[in-house]
């Protein structure tokens, strides 16, 4: 059975502390190719890695904070003009994605998104605790406290015997440790260090909590500048722009 393989491609926070990348992380089977999240530097970051756009099935988007998806018109102007797509695009999201994609296109490039892209944009909206089936990998989301009004998801993939998940942006919630048992990789944010908040997780909370995680590896990500600062003196594994994890 050949690996899963999953890149690094943004392992940032919104303010991309220490010069790292926005959210972005590829992942890639036999039988699939799966971007979770898509920030601003995703497509400089694949190109970076010399990893192909053109080989992205499906865009799976945690939530429409512009740090998490707003590298889709640079996608789109790369398939578009710079390596053509024919066969669709498929984009997954919470309740609302088609009309926030198509609105962001719109602000970057007005002229350009008053015009047909050459492929077709699918979109599944998704609904928390309910499977997706893609044919080649199982996408099951679940609901995490990043906003009030909005929808925010973590992602469960089950793809080739492997299963990858992927926190999004979170507060603590016992849904995390529910959502990762049994993971071969989970991706899990960090953003803070000594300030605690609702939206987004510190270190010390994942410390404290760290016995009660199964999953066979975690890695840290969506690192702030509290957390990079003291990185010396942590105990678990943090990400890195271009980090490449087999499973």
């Amino acid at each position: 059975m050949q690996p899963v393989r999953v890149t690094f491609l943004g392992t940032g926070d919104a303010f991309s502390a220490g010069g790292n990348q926005q959210a972005g992380y590829l992942v890639q089977s036999a039988a699939a190719s799966v971007l979770l999240d898509c920030g601003a530097g995703t497509l400089m970051s694949m190109k970076r890695l010399g990893i192909d756009p053109l080989a992205l099935d499906v865009i799976a988007l945690s939530h429409l904070h512009g740090d998490h998806f707003a590298g889709l018109p640079f996608l789109f102007l790369a398939y578009k003009y710079e390596t053509p797509r024919e066969r669709p695009l498929r984009i997954a999201g919470p309740p609302g994605t088609g009309e926030r994609v198509w609105a962001l296109f719109r602000a970057a490039y007005q002229g350009l998104a008053a015009d047909p892209l050459p492929f077709v944009v699918e979109f599944t909206e998704m609904t928390p605790g309910t499977p997706v089936d893609f044919g080649t990998f199982m996408l099951t989301p679940f609901r995490v406290p990043h906003q009030q009004d909005e929808v925010s998801l973590g992602l469960r993939v089950a793809v080739d015997g492997r299963t990858i998940v992927y926190s999004g942006d979170t507060g603590w919630t016992d849904d995390l440790v529910t959502a990762s048992e049994g993971a071969d990789l989970f991706i899990c944010e960090c953003c803070y260090f000594e300030t605690r908040l609702p939206m987004h997780l510190d270190y010390p909370r994942l410390a404290e909590n760290r016995h009660r995680f199964d999953a066979k590896r975690i890695v840290l990500t969506h690192l702030g500048r509290e957390v990079l600062a003291r990185r010396g003196e942590l105990d678990m594994e943090l990400a890195r722009d271009g980090l490449v994890v087999e499973v």
